[in-house]
């Protein structure tokens, strides 16, 4: 890996903003509200030929009672023992406080490069303001301003100084994405801290804990892809704050990068209308689909007959898209997770699967002829002719026919079902197109 840059400091004092700055992105959520990041967010950035990781993190409290602020702690302590520097990022309208003398002393026992920035210097008189932050002991404050980008080319300059090892350049290969989705509080930065095996997601009882959509590499065990960890969507009725907007919103452009989705549903409270609208969603998308039922180490009658009930109330729920595993997972337990990464994987292999125009006449033309569409005003349809559209985002079938126009839509699901039963197509949205011969 790469050289590492931790953001650090307080509350508010533009950590999210420095942070798409230097990532020239907006992937972190800015917002005037203290404590609107929470989990660790990673990015790249670029300077004079160097390329480096930058992770956001939220600000540090000391010796708080709140259950997020001791949460958030933990994960900028990870964050600083990561990274190769340490931006610490003070505030030059408020000056010195409490709090940053703290954060500057655990900060003094860290033992790596720190520098400080004095942010929010939106106008050269408040340089002179900066002054007092020798007082932290942690040399010479850096004046920028990380909204208008005055002094950050400077910055980085230091910064790319201060890096020990020559990095070499990671090519982003076409790895797949899987993307954790649901409603709030179903258990998905759960089932993503259990598959790393680490504390990387902050997990409370209270919905709503992950506001960003967060990227994970996964390499172990033979896998190898990205783990997406995103944000409860919920009805846009409940969506009061519009931090929860901005999250939604980043969880449904997840579903949109993602490759397969992993829908999780609470076992404690079964299939919702909302669960239902994700679901649209991810079939909107055309995602490949793994719906894992969390917390069933809550569910007091386990055996198989229940299983088997709930099973089919989720399909009855999703039809007519009924071809997708479902896993009885427990995030907590650590139960069953493992047969998720498995199933998710074969969706993404179905998801490329070709197969060879020979083979699909040999299958398809002979059922066609047994059960050919029923007739139109007196025409017959006869289909010729089948092959499978090359390169295409999920698998993509054409039947050629004498008259496309009067093939339906029951027709349609009907070859749709004879070649999942044929072929390995479990989890994948399939197109199928009638065209003109």
């Amino acid at each position: 890996m790469g050289n590492l840059v931790a953001i650090v400091g307080r509350p508010n004092v533009g950590k999210s903003t420095l942070f798409n700055r230097l990532t020239k992105t907006r992937q972190a959520i800015v917002n005037e509200q203290a404590g609107t990041t929470r989990d660790r967010q990673y990015g790249k950035s670029e300077w004079l030929g160097r390329e480096f990781s930058v992770v956001d993190t939220g600000g540090w409290v000391v010796n708080s009672d709140d259950i997020f602020e001791e949460e958030i702690r933990k994960q900028v302590m990870l964050a600083v023992e990561e990274a190769d520097v340490i931006l610490f990022v003070v505030d030059v309208m408020n000056g010195v406080t409490d709090l940053d003398m703290e954060v500057a002393g655990i900060l003094r026992r860290a033992k790596k490069p720190i520098l400080m920035v004095a942010n929010k210097t939106d106008n050269n008189d408040l340089q002179y303001n900066a002054a007092e932050f020798y007082s932290l002991g942690l040399g010479d404050p850096y004046c920028i301003s990380a909204l208008s980008g005055f002094g950050t080319g400077d910055l980085m300059d230091l910064l790319v100084s201060k890096f020990k090892k020559d990095t070499v350049e990671e090519l982003e290969e076409e790895i797949p994405r899987f993307a954790v989705v649901g409603r709030p509080n179903a258990g998905k930065s759960s089932i993503v801290n259990a598959f790393i095996g680490e504390e990387r997601n902050i997990v409370t009882d209270i919905a709503g804990t992950t506001r960003d959509s967060i990227y994970t590499r996964y390499e172990k065990f033979g896998f190898d892809f990205y783990l997406v960890d995103t944000a409860g969507i919920r009805k846009k009725n409940k969506v009061t704050e519009d931090l929860e907007y901005y999250s939604v919103i980043r969880s449904i452009r997840s579903i949109e990068g993602a490759d397969v989705c992993i829908l999780m549903i609470d076992a404690t409270r079964g299939v919702e209308s909302q669960d239902l609208n994700i679901f649209s969603l991810i079939q909107k998308n055309q995602k490949g689909l793994v719906v894992v039922v969390n917390k069933w180490d809550l569910v007091e009658n386990k055996d198989v007959k229940v299983m088997k009930t709930f099973e089919e109330a989720i399909r009855s729920r999703f039809a007519p898209f009924t071809d997708f595993p479902i896993v009885f997972a427990s995030a907590l337990t650590k139960q069953r997770i493992f047969k998720v990464l498995e199933e998710a994987k074969e969706v993404y292999k179905a998801r490329t699967n070709r197969v060879p125009t020979a083979r699909l006449n040999e299958e398809m033309l002979p059922l066609i002829e047994a059960y050919p569409p029923p007739s139109n005003k007196g025409k017959y349809i006869k289909i010729k002719y089948c092959t499978q559209l090359p390169n295409t985002q999920v698998p993509s079938f054409v039947f050629f026919a004498n008259l496309p126009q009067y093939v339906k839509e029951p027709y349609r699901r009907f070859l749709e079902n004879k070649m999942r039963e044929k072929w390995n197509l479990t989890g994948t949205p399939i197109n199928i197109y009638i065209r003109q011969k």
